[in-house]
């Protein structure tokens, strides 16, 4: 690694800083545990030390993917040149072709000896071969034009020019030798060979980001290479990818918002003061009334009525947020869910006990009676018609949430419904995907509704975690 000793701590400082800007949540007594880790570990044990440092920043496995990109950027590989490579395989040990001296090799030669290296290279799995030689590769065949910042690398020419995907039969064949095709051993030599190819892919990403940063900063490569964590990608723009792992954060949400929800409940215990049983017990104390008694107050177990927005518009918002009801089914007593288009159909039958939540929602999206008109959202009326099918849904031991960007395609916004929603409610609060900057633009009434029902911004499962804290 390049770092010297002298500039160990502010150079730390700046990694840790680059972490928490992730969105990892890095605390001082982490921070310390960091620098206390750099005088145990051997520095120049560069994954001995990548792992040590993750153990005391890192709360959650889905942190680390963030963590190794920006490591690989702050404690890359050392500038020296280490050649996978051995002489006779036609590279030299200063990583040029044989060839002529001055004269340039033949790209396509060059590209088959190399190929023939990383064949050898997979079969063996060192890992710590397989990223010296992607620096080499890289330095080979991943230069693009030089430009007037310096010169640029790309991934995309080395995986192009080595192909290491078609190497997957000569790795089989490889692995498994003289063994009869099929059966276990197959099926662990298919993995060991996906797991060294996607490695390999890594470590060759790695070095172009690593001499990207050397050029432009790690700074600005670190806010274009690093992926947002999945509790930071936004609603709006999520991929079936980033849903996939945003259902591994609904249940603990999920128990957040029920707890919360419930607070009033459960610190409300305490009625009307009752006057007579505390009389009465002060005189024991002189006629001082040390101990006020009050009559029990009736408790309700909490009800929660979820009106959600399943429109083309916020396909990933609703996604998640059908996911998080399912999950709330388990702490109240009564959940009912409504989802709506241009009109509105309850869509609890959707949740049974056990159903997958994937399938519910492609039944939601299948069969729920949610479009009247033309299938575009029109929030007045499908307000009117929760209001009117389903007149005792709201009451006063009911919370309401309602889930949408609150953009009525300019029909009826349908205030007076919701005002009438939100006075019989026990509580209300409408949650929007939308960022606040864009309320009221266009045909969005989101400043409308917000006179009338609590609006928070919820782009994001980290603010809707934020919400839940707040509640």
């Amino acid at each position: 690694m390049t770092t010297t000793t002298g500039g160990l701590p502010a150079h730390l400082d700046g990694f840790v800083r680059a972490v928490r800007a992730t969105g990892i949540p890095v605390g001082i007594s982490a921070a310390v545990d960091a620098a206390e880790v750099l005088t145990v570990v051997d520095l120049l044990e560069r994954e001995q030390l990548r792992h040590a440092l993750a153990a005391v920043l890192l709360t959650r496995a889905a942190q680390r993917p963030a963590y190794d990109v920006l490591f690989d950027l702050w404690w890359p590989l050392t500038d020296r040149p280490a050649v996978a490579a051995e002489p006779d395989a036609g590279v030299d040990g200063d990583g040029e072709a044989d060839g002529a001296p001055g004269e340039a090799p033949d790209p396509a030669e060059l590209a088959r000896q190399l190929r023939d290296e990383l064949l050898d290279l997979l079969l063996d799995g060192d890992e710590e071969a397989l990223r010296r030689f992607a620096r080499l590769a890289v330095d080979q065949l991943g230069q693009g034009q030089p430009s007037p910042t310096g010169q640029s690398f790309f991934a995309y020419r080395v995986l192009r020019a080595l192909s290491p995907d078609t190497l997957v039969a000569q790795l089989l064949a490889g692995l498994l030798g003289d063994a009869e095709r099929g059966g276990l051993a197959e099926q662990v030599a298919r993995q060991a060979i996906k797991e060294r190819l996607a490695a390999f892919r890594a470590a060759v990403e790695a070095e172009v980001r690593r001499r990207t940063a050397a050029e432009r900063g790690r700074d600005k490569v670190a806010k274009t290479a690093v992926k947002p964590l999945a509790d930071q990608v936004d609603f709006l723009r999520a991929q079936t990818a980033d849903l996939a792992e945003l259902r591994r954060s609904v249940a603990p949400l999920a128990r957040r918002l029920a707890s919360r929800l419930a607070a009033k409940r459960r610190l409300g215990r305490e009625g009307r003061l009752d006057f007579r049983t505390t009389v009465r017990a002060s005189l024991a104390t002189g006629g001082v009334p040390v101990v006020t008694h009050h009559r029990p107050r009736a408790v309700h177990k909490p009800e929660l009525v979820v009106l959600c927005d399943i429109s083309g518009s916020v396909a990933g918002f609703s996604h998640f947020t059908l996911m998080l009801t399912q999950a709330l089914r388990e702490h109240f007593t009564g959940v009912r869910a409504f989802a709506f288009v241009d009109s509105t159909d309850e869509v609890t039958r959707f949740f049974s006990p056990g159903v997958d939540v994937v399938d519910a929602i492609a039944r939601i999206g299948r069969e729920a009676d949610v479009v009247s008109f033309d299938g575009h959202s029109d929030y007045g009326n499908a307000l009117e018609v929760f209001a009117e099918r389903w007149p005792a849904a709201v009451g006063p031991k009911t919370s309401l949430l309602v889930l949408g960007d609150g953009r009525t395609n300019y029909r009826q916004p349908g205030l007076p419904a919701l005002a009438d929603l939100v006075r019989r409610s026990r509580s209300a609060y409408w949650l929007n995907p939308e960022p606040r900057r864009m309320w009221g633009s266009g045909d969005s009434a989101a400043d409308r509704y917000g006179e009338v029902i609590p609006m928070v911004e919820c782009r994001t499962a980290a603010q809707l975690a934020d919400f839940v804290t707040t509640l």
